[in-house]
Parts: structure tokens; sequence; C-alpha cells
């Protein structure tokens, strides 16, 4: 299928999705669903290291006193959200440019934040859930 641009609105009575062809094999990957509900994709990071940007949730697992990192988001209203998963010591996330402190520290399975891009002030926590900001 090619490519299309639409300069009005576009409906569709059973929803959208946002997909990704292989170009060898040309399987579909499914990266976003917008139908009642949207559906991101999951990030599974164990250890340090970096959240990712393309995909809606993070599922962390910690395997000792890992730091992970956060860059800045791609446009306004961007959202991330981080879960702890796995605990196996503290995770601290240092975004890169963060409007409410300078890190958030998940200690303990079920800790989450959720957070919303400003090109103007940085990542915004909207919500946490056991993570501490600091």
């Amino acid at each position: 299928m090619a490519n299309t641009t639409f300069t009005g609105p576009v409906r569709s009575e059973n929803g959208f999705e946002d997909v990704t062809k292989n170009a060898t094999t040309g399987a579909f990957t499914t990266n976003a669903t917008y139908n009642a509900t949207i559906t991101g994709g999951v990030q599974s990071l164990s250890g340090a290291g970096a959240v990712d940007l393309t995909n809606l949730v993070t599922e962390l697992t910690t395997t000792g006193a890992n730091a992970l990192t956060l860059a800045d988001g791609s446009t306004s209203g961007q959202i991330k959200i981080i879960n702890m998963i796995v605990d196996g010591g503290d995770g601290t996330l240092t975004p890169t440019t963060f409007a409410n402190g300078t890190t958030i520290t998940f200690d303990a399975v079920g800790e989450s934040a959720t957070l919303v891009w400003n090109s103007t002030v940085g990542w915004v926590a909207t919500s946490t859930v056991g993570a501490t900001i600091a």
C-alpha cells in the first residue's frame, strides 16, 4: 500500500493502527492502536540504560542500583509511562530536562510515573505512584 497524505479529517468506524512493515519478511508489527482506548508499544528494560521514546510504556526490571536516562521528547504532548515490574534494587531515572526536579527513583514493584513532554519546560510528572521525585 502506498503512503497517503490527507488534508482533512479521517474517520474510521473500527479504529486505526500504526504499523511498521519489515522490509525483508513483509511482516507487519503494530506500534499503536487507536480505538476506544489507545494502546502503545512496551519497552522491556532490564538493568541500567535508556528509557526509549518510541514506546508508550517502559516496564522496568532493576538488577541492582540502576541508572536510567530519558532524552527530551520530540513533540509537546508526548506521553511516557514507566512501571517497575521487578525490584532488584533502586532504579533512578534522570530525564535530560525535567520540570519537577532532577530524578525519579523507583524502589518497589508497582511503582510508576506518567510523564508528558512540554517543549518549554521539559518532562512534566502528571502522576506518580510510590516513585520518589527529587
